[in-house]
């Protein structure tokens, strides 16, 4: 008699084996299940703190003890934009900003095109690291060690001394410098990953067709780049705009940064109040980026 072959039994199913087909079946549920502990955070470390901010900012300080006081008041506002010094540091800061991010496109363009599109692989994953390792330092060994640069004894004077010529380090000219240094990678870095992604059909199709190399950069090359230069800006741009360390220790000047920082102890919501203003142009000039599709650059 022919013996029969047992069938083997289907593998037990285990809870994670049971959660694993549940949420296969359930697609969105899956990612909805995924997503809510970052968004989650989000919610409650970014969106939170920005509501906490916007309370802060309603509130009065007592003008003998400087207690915050719990009263809702608009005068925070009304002081923000009724005073000249305000207006005068809001308008310097972006002026600061604008410039660094001119100056690190400026820059960062011939330095990401040699990079994406004509050094060798070797050479290109050289610059790639080069233009990484000055992020792994610290930012305030970065921004001493441009205090010591431009001080009166640094090298920039020690160079300029035989031609019987000074600059004064501790000024707009010398936190331009030091925002253009620091920020710098951060505007390569877009850019290389934007030029890197032209198709090199169209180049040679331009070539074809009987354009030049310029005529091709400004035709083909930078319309296809610039993307990538507002995304890049985005990052000089906010950068500039809330930074307080080196503001404080190049010039005396002041700026958002440094006011809020100052404020912070001593009239908390004039502080916070005028801490919305660089959140409010950063919400309109990421509008205008998105615009320009330098999201899709990123």
């Amino acid at each position: 008699m022919a013996s029969v072959e047992h069938a083997e039994p289907p593998p037990r199913a285990f809870p994670g084996r049971r959660l694993s087909t549940f949420f296969y079946e359930r697609p969105r549920l899956g990612l909805a299940v995924l997503l809510a502990g970052p968004i989650g955070w989000l919610l409650v470390g970014y969106v939170g703190s920005l509501f906490v901010l916007l309370l802060a900012s309603l509130w009065d300080t007592n003008p003998f003890t400087s207690e915050v006081v719990h009263t809702w008041t608009l005068d925070n506002f009304r002081r923000i934009f009724e005073q000249d010094v305000y207006r005068d540091v809001t308008w310097r800061t972006v002026k600061m900003a604008a410039a660094v991010t001119v100056a690190c496109a400026v820059l960062a363009f011939p330095i990401a095109y040699y990079m994406a599109r004509v050094a060798s692989p070797r050479t290109r994953n050289l610059l790639v690291v080069a233009v990484l390792v000055p992020l792994w330092a610290s930012y305030l060994v970065k921004a001493y060690a441009w205090r010591t640069i431009l001080s009166g004894s640094g090298v920039i004077n020690w160079v300029l001394e035989p031609f019987g010529l000074s600059f004064d380090g501790y000024s707009s000219v010398g936190l331009w410098l030091v925002f253009t240094y620091l920020w710098l990678p951060f505007m390569i870095l877009p850019l290389y990953a934007g030029l890197e992604r032209i198709p090199d059909s169209l180049l040679e199709a331009s070539a074809d067709l009987g354009g030049r190399s310029l005529r091709t950069f400004a035709r083909v090359t930078l319309p296809l780049a610039f993307p990538a230069l507002v995304a890049g800006s985005i990052f000089t741009f906010s950068l500039t705009l809330g930074d307080y360390i080196a503001p404080d220790l190049i010039t005396s000047q002041q700026f958002i940064g440094t006011v809020i920082y100052d404020q912070r102890g001593t009239n908390l919501p004039v502080a916070a109040a005028f801490t919305l203003v660089p959140v409010t142009i950063m919400v309109a000039y990421l509008l205008v980026a998105r615009r320009l599709k330098a999201f899709e650059a990123l």
